[in-house]
């Protein structure tokens, strides 16, 4: 599952059970960053509306403009176009309605209505074009703008520094910005859809003051009930969505819980789901009672505002009538008025509308925004040397702490690999082993201390040629929808080929599942695609293993490579082990002390620090934490059938 961020809060101790007789208990509430937001209702008023859809028009444009230029100098001028012809269609009504009138007294002069009779249906008749052209050309620019967005938020991602994915809530925002990603889409739509509401409205109120200045006023007076009983509704109805947000984020997270195959065996086996059902009636009951009142609330805000809005037409029509009576505009002029009203008030609803659905989106936009920016400051900022493949990599007084972390993971740590050399490394979980491992590969800089290749600090060094050299076996691997062989090479094969990927299959006992494949080498790996074929964790295992051989780096490090492998395909591996090195650094992290035994040296870590160093025969026989885990390992007399237990 993915949307949701969780949190988890103190909670309160259940009702009757008093603080002294329960712990804290702590409940799981969601903070899902983005649009569904108190931000959005706060912007939510006619004032701070005027104020921020400007920008986010300007913003959709400018995007919209560096990826197809041509199509946003036809989107503006056809909306120009559009505008225009409103308006000369509301002005041709007036010589229509004035030869109507005429004609009532002389049917003689009918042919005379025929000019702005003409001018009206080629009015309609070119915004209805325009608008076929104006959708066509958004639906052209919405993709681009999609891919756009997208391309920008992956390159930055990309191109961060590994230790950008270690700052809280770093995670949060690219989901907050892949929903940026989502609607930036929509804008380019809803800016010209809000602009033409805008083009109606300027159009309406053009025609209404050269008809008769007094007319604009009434035209403001009309609008005002409409607007702030649209902006209202709009409001607690989005109140109502913000309200709601937690529980139906949590009917999310149970309706997945309960139907996603990675646990439909416990929720059968431990018959869970009445239970995860109650929880989620409970969460719907709430946002039903919620959706309840904001639907009567907004029932309410719309009968004032129909009142309001029939008592300001009944004020509306009664100026023009007046006008009309003591002849300060003629009845052709009072009709087109009556037409020019009903079109402001058209586009007055739109830009209510379409402005409320772009400032939601615009609030999506900000995220992406937000995402880009943080993680264009976390770029890699590295140096230019290429590196060889690597002699001797050293570790000297190596502090290493997380981003906010509370304690350092790594204090004081020295440690040397050399080319042709094979180095273990144990401890017990939370040592920091995996995190040594990353300092090693150069994903993560020191904090203080130094980690060199062949003398050069990894700072110094250009990330992607050093990553070239490095090959890792990581404790959770990628599991890529591609084919094996795919699945091996990463689309980087070598010069030998096909041999190069055969020869790290049967290194890593790989091919042993690959000849059992319908289709070989070209079987695609994933049961979630049509035609897919699934692998266990052990046969995943080895493709790992695998495509780490074939890399053929000057670096190989392998974190568990093993831990989900029967016995007769470990042994395969770790005495083939030895083969791999020659011009390799091979450093190895296993919880198996027994695999120990191939390595040159055994290094011992134990919260965050090196403390021993040496074979593995010397260290299990002298005492020490090796011993110790050694000792453990091989203690099984309790799980013997009438061992004391």
């Amino acid at each position: 599952m993915t949307e949701t961020t969780g949190r988890l809060r103190g909670g309160d101790a259940d009702a009757g059970e008093s603080d002294a007789d329960t712990p804290t208990r702590e409940t799981l509430t969601f903070d899902h960053p983005g649009g569904d937001s108190l931000e959005l209702a706060e912007l939510l008023t006619g004032r701070s509306m005027a104020r921020r859809l400007p920008s986010l028009i300007r913003r959709t444009f400018a995007l919209a403009w560096e990826v197809d230029r041509t199509a946003v100098v036809w989107l503006l001028a056809c909306q120009l176009v559009s505008g225009v012809s409103a308006a000369l269609g509301l002005f041709a009504t007036t010589a229509a309605f004035s030869v109507l009138i005429d004609t009532a007294h002389d049917p003689g002069r009918l042919g005379t209505a025929v000019p702005a009779v003409a001018v009206l249906a080629g009015a309609a008749g070119l915004r209805a074009l325009l608008g076929i052209v104006i959708q066509g050309l958004s639906n052209r620019l919405s993709p681009r703008i999609c891919r756009e967005a997208e391309y920008r938020m992956l390159e930055a991602a990309t191109n961060a520094e590994q230790a950008a994915y270690d700052h809280p809530g770093f995670n949060d925002r690219y989901d907050a910005a892949e929903r940026g990603v989502d609607v930036s889409q929509d804008m380019i739509g809803q800016s010209q859809n809000y602009i033409s509401s805008l083009a109606t409205l300027v159009a309406a109120g053009v025609v209404l003051a050269t008809l008769y200045p007094l007319l604009l006023p009434l035209l403001l007076l009309a609008a005002v009930p409409q607007a702030m009983a649209a902006i209202r509704g709009e409001r607690v109805t989005y109140l109502a969505v913000v309200a709601t947000h937690k529980d139906r984020r949590v009917m999310s997270m149970l309706r997945w819980h309960l139907i996603a195959k990675e646990q439909a065996d416990q929720v059968r086996t431990d018959t869970l789901a009445p239970y995860l059902l109650d929880k989620y009636k409970a969460s719907a009951k709430r946002v039903e009672a919620t959706n309840d009142r904001a639907a009567w609330e907004r029932a309410k805000i719309a009968v004032v505002g129909a009142v309001a809005t029939g008592l300001v037409s009944a004020v509306v029509w009664g100026a023009v009538l007046l006008l009309l009576g003591t002849g300060r505009i003629s009845a052709a002029s009072a009709g087109t008025a009556i037409f020019a009203l009903r079109s402001a008030g058209t586009g007055l609803q739109g830009l209510v509308g379409y402005g409320r659905d772009l400032l939601r989106t615009g609030l999506y936009l900000d995220d992406w925004e937000r995402f880009v920016t943080e993680a264009a400051g976390q770029r890699l900022e590295r140096g230019d040397i290429v590196p060889d493949r690597p002699r001797h990599i050293a570790l000297r007084d190596v502090v290493f702490r997380y981003p906010e972390a509370e304690r350092d993971t790594l204090r004081g740590v020295d440690f040397d690999v050399r080319q042709g050399e094979i180095v273990a490394v144990v401890g017990e979980n939370g040592s920091g082993k995996s995190t040594l491992m990353k300092l090693l590969s150069g994903l993560n800089l020191p904090t203080t201390g130094t980690v060199t290749w062949d003398g050069v600090g990894v700072a110094d060094l250009e990330a992607q040629a050093m990553w070239k050299q490095t090959s890792v076996v990581p404790q959770v691997f990628a599991r890529w929808p591609m084919t094996a062989r795919e699945n091996i090479h990463l689309g980087q094969p070598r010069k030998e080929g096909e041999r190069a990927v055969l020869a790290a299959a049967r290194a890593s006992g790989a091919n042993d599942v690959i000849q059992t494949l319908r289709s070989g080498m070209g079987t695609l790996l994933a049961r979630e695609w049509w035609g897919g074929v699934a692998l266990s964790p052990g046969q995943w295992q080895r493709i790992a293993v695998a495509r780490a051989i074939h890399r053929d780096a000057g670096l190989l490090i392998m974190d568990e490579p093993t831990s989900d492998l029967d016995p007769r395909a470990e042994h395969r591996i770790f005495t083939g082990l030895r083969a791999l090195t020659g011009d390799r650094a091979v450093v190895l992290v296993t919880h198996n002390l027994a695999n120990t035994s191939v390595a040159d040296r055994v290094v011992v870590m134990e919260k965050g620090r090196v403390v021993q160093s040496g074979t593995f025969h010397e260290l299990i026989g002298r005492p020490g934490l090796m011993q110790d885990l050694w000792r453990l390992q091989q203690d099984r007399d309790a799980y013997r059938p009438g061992g004391d237990s």
